[in-house]
């Protein structure tokens, strides 16, 4: 898909409408939880793996610890950017992200259930096209939650240390309009961006909120955070739904997907599962998203 062309498909959603959302559960076959979500031309590799052991800060007292990484492929936006281990070091931003992810994912968990062991979450950007943070949050929950259940399968632990299910999303003021689900062109041109972290319990985890051009109103963060709130429902509802199907483990031989697509006649769903060897449902195809050379956003 050309450049123009992704552009072109963001005239078709509604300001309050999600992109098209995929969640791919069981997408490697090594990692003890594994999710390729999909945010329209977004796409993020979202790994779940158990390590039985805990950081220093965490030994003997008897519980877990949730932690993160984040890191995009080199050709994951418009122009190609070098591999930071080639730099030797992270950039702020990627440090920035992972800690956010790690925070969102530690709000709904209860530490001493998991017991001293951790859950490292992996999150690789293979496509970017805006909301790159937000997506790898909630790919993430996702990847926990099967990693979790592995380790109840496994006896390990007695009961799920899940407190809520957890997930972020981003909205913006557009040329005046509110607006859910920032992609890259929008994200690059909005008026006011901001990215926001809500539990199943309705609760705020982080409201990360910038006015890149005009400052904003109380009334407008109070319109922004209500189309925030409808927006981690209808994705905290698809995230129940991905994980329905139990037989999508580790150790399973299927892929389970769940694609949902919202638009003028509303919202539908398609459920799919096959051979690992066969083909996954995607919600669209791309070689690249627009974007300003080294310039990495989301």
């Amino acid at each position: 898909m050309t450049t123009d062309s992704i552009a072109s498909t963001r005239t078709d959603r509604a300001p309050d409408a999600l992109r098209p959302v995929t969640i791919t559960r069981g997408y490697t076959v090594h990692a003890e939880g594994s999710v390729l979500i999909e945010f329209g031309q977004t796409k993020v590799l979202c790994t779940a793996s158990v390590e039985e052991r805990v950081p220093p800060h965490k030994r003997g007292s008897g519980e877990g610890w949730v932690t993160a990484e984040y890191g995009m492929l080199p050709r994951a936006t418009h122009t190609r950017g070098d591999r930071e281990a080639a730099r030797g070091k992270q950039s702020g931003r990627t440090q920035e992200i992972q800690r956010l992810i790690g925070r969102s994912l530690r709000a709904v968990f209860d530490l001493a259930k998991l017991g001293e062991r951790t859950i490292h979450l992996d999150c690789d950007v293979i496509q970017a096209d805006g909301g790159t943070r937000t997506a790898a949050i909630t790919g993430a929950y996702v990847a926990a939650h099967d990693a979790v259940s592995w380790l109840l399968a496994r006896g390990a632990i007695s009961e799920s240390p899940i407190l809520h299910p957890v997930a972020a999303i981003s909205v913006g003021i557009v040329g005046g309009t509110p607006v859910l689900d920032l992609d890259y062109a929008q994200d690059s041109s909005c008026d006011t961006d901001m990215n926001v972290v809500m539990t199943g319990a309705g609760h705020y985890v982080e409201v990360q909120g910038t006015a890149e051009g005009v400052a904003f109103s109380r009334a407008e963060m109070d319109q922004l955070l209500r189309l925030a709130e409808k927006g981690i429902g209808e994705l905290i509802a698809m995230q129940s739904k991905a994980l329905q199907n139990k037989s999508c483990l580790r150790l399973s031989e299927k892929r389970c997907s769940l694609i949902w697509h919202e638009n003028r006649s509303g919202i539908q769903q398609r459920r799919q599962a096959g051979r690992a060897a066969g083909h996954a449902g995607t919600a669209g195809h791309g070689s690249g998203a627009p974007g300003r050379p080294g310039h990495r956003r989301g």
